[in-house]
């Protein structure tokens, strides 16, 4: 994780999912997901736009030629633990494509202009992801009379 990114992390738990600076009165959520090939958990900081019943996140990586990490975890392993504001919950990482993706690509690049600018410096198509949350699992009561969760 970048000093940038710790920072970011630190702030959001600590302010109940806001940033200051660069970021501030930029909508954050945390994403934690794990490595497609060290099986480790990593914990990513990402601007994002509310979108039905999910949360839209963009893989820009700043306009890189490449895809950022993260994109790799979530196709290897898109049930992942989403904080967003002083919530956290499991959710469900979905790649958008086809119309959906051309509907949700103009409503980020609309509410984050920079997406366009991203989107124009390099050859790749900028993938876009909806985190649903996953359906909560029911209390299940044990034969010792315990509740299992």
């Amino acid at each position: 994780m970048t000093d940038f990114d710790r920072r970011t992390v630190e702030e959001f738990r600590a302010n109940g999912g806001r940033a200051g600076g660069v970021l501030a009165g930029t909508p954050l959520v945390l994403i934690h997901h794990v490595g497609a090939r060290s099986g480790l958990e990593h914990v990513t900081p990402l601007a994002y736009l509310a979108h039905g019943d999910g949360i839209a996140i963009a893989a820009s990586n700043g306009g890189s030629p490449q895809h950022p990490a993260w994109y790799h975890n979530l196709k290897a392993h898109p049930a992942i633990t989403v904080e967003l504001d002083a919530e956290r919950f499991q959710a469900t990482a979905e790649e958008q494509a086809g119309p959906a993706r051309v509907e949700l690509w103009s409503r980020l690049v609309a509410r984050f202009p920079d997406l366009a600018t991203f989107a124009a410096s390099t050859a790749r198509t900028i993938p876009l992801f909806v985190l649903r949350r996953a359906p909560a699992r029911p209390l299940v009561a044990s034969s010792a009379g315990a509740t299992d969760y």
